[in-house]
């Protein structure tokens, strides 16, 4: 794996020159080549029109927030602190899915109780999953998408040269290191024969780094990669509370893979800002594979058949209030998708995100309470 993360990357883009006005050239960067930690921008001639239409898309926000930056999302001012950019490639955005999924596994074990232990518990879990391995996950996969994001977003920590690989590197490894810990101490801390949470994270930390590196990459497919992003993001953190208190059972761990589809949906949503580099390096995501039309309805259906179907499921079982309410939670996901999502995918992205994951996330929560009863 060292061997593999210490690969120099070395990129060179080129754009050819459009229809060129006679009375209006500007200068504008053309080719943008990295080596190691150095960057070259060359000038070429360009049509001021293109320059125009294009800067949005390469360049960060003119007035970029700080808040964004520490979150490790679009709109990020630019930073030179090592400790931010370190905290902006673990993207803390993305952290609370998996406490969520922690709070939702311990719910439907049935053995949480509001005392100091338990409580203390679960943080620690939490902290597993979303500081540590969740962050491993995603500086992990910025490293292998360095080649990617010089295209989309070369202005971002790894491809600017902001941090370097060696830092980069150890990052990767302490948190590695640090989740794989936790679990090892909650698994001694619940009395574990077996040591359940340890194997849930190695197990989810080899599929963060098969996800993001070669040779098996499996982001490069659209519908194995986002499987197993949405799993990743669903069932471990699930399966970590829910072993943490109790007992992890077959029934559960099918009704949460299944549950995972709907996170395939989810991150799909992603792939849309990310066509013309993943088109660029080869990878198949469903965007690019299926054209923007038809992926937006593979995503849209992806989350709501699965909830539907969970909510049958829970309606077979003999817990008909608990269907209801998740049908209930459905609904207004259903508004956002027509309001945001359908129209534009890429404009309306961080809105439709921010107005429909709250329901799907109760949703969640209402179905791990129906199991624990």
């Amino acid at each position: 794996m060292a061997s593999v993360l210490n690969t120099a990357s070395s990129i060179r883009l080129s754009r050819p020159n459009t229809i060129r006005s006679q009375s209006q050239q500007a200068m504008a960067p053309l080719s943008v080549s990295f080596a190691r930690r150095r960057l070259m921008v060359r000038a070429a001639e360009t049509d001021t029109n293109e320059v125009q239409s294009q800067a949005p898309d390469k360049a960060p926000a003119k007035n970029g927030s700080n808040f964004n930056q520490l979150l490790g999302i679009k709109g990020a001012a630019l930073e030179t602190n090592k400790w931010k950019i370190r905290l902006q490639l673990t993207k803390p955005v993305t952290w609370p899915p998996l406490v969520w999924g922690v709070v939702c596994g311990a719910a439907a074990s049935g053995n949480f109780h509001w005392t100091f232990e338990d409580v203390a518990k679960s943080i620690v879990c939490m902290i597993m999953s979303g500081p540590c391995l969740t962050g491993y996950t995603q500086t992990i996969n910025d490293w292998y998408d360095r080649d990617i994001d010089a295209i989309n977003e070369p202005y971002r920590p790894i491809p600017s040269g902001a941090i370097s690989e060696s830092e980069v590197i150890s990052q990767i490894w302490v948190l590695l290191l640090a989740g794989l810990g936790l679990a090892g101490l909650l698994d001694v801390w619940a009395g574990h024969d077996f040591p359940t949470l340890f194997y849930l994270a190695l197990g989810g930390s080899l599929l963060s780094y098969i996800y993001s590196a070669p040779p098996l990459k499996l982001k490069q497919n659209g519908w194995i990669g986002n499987f197993a992003l949405g799993a990743s993001y669903i069932s471990l953190p699930w399966w970590a509370g829910q072993a943490l208190f109790g007992t992890l059972t077959p029934d559960i761990i099918v009704l949460t893979l299944l549950y995972s589809i709907a996170g395939l949906g989810i991150a799909i949503v992603n792939d849309f800002k990310s066509v013309e580099g993943d088109r660029a390096m080869g990878l198949q995501s469903l965007p690019v594979a299926f054209g923007a039309e038809t992926a937006k309805w593979i995503c849209v259906g992806a989350i709501d058949i699965t909830q539907i179907s969970v909510a049958g499921y829970l309606l077979g079982a003999g817990k008909p209030y608990y269907a209801l309410a998740l049908l209930a939670l459905i609904i207004p996901q259903v508004v956002f998708q027509f309001q945001y999502f359908l129209k534009d995918p890429v404009k309306y992205d961080v809105k439709y995100q921010a107005s429909a994951q709250p329901f799907l996330v109760l949703g969640l929560l209402v179905t791990a309470l129906a199991t624990s009863h």
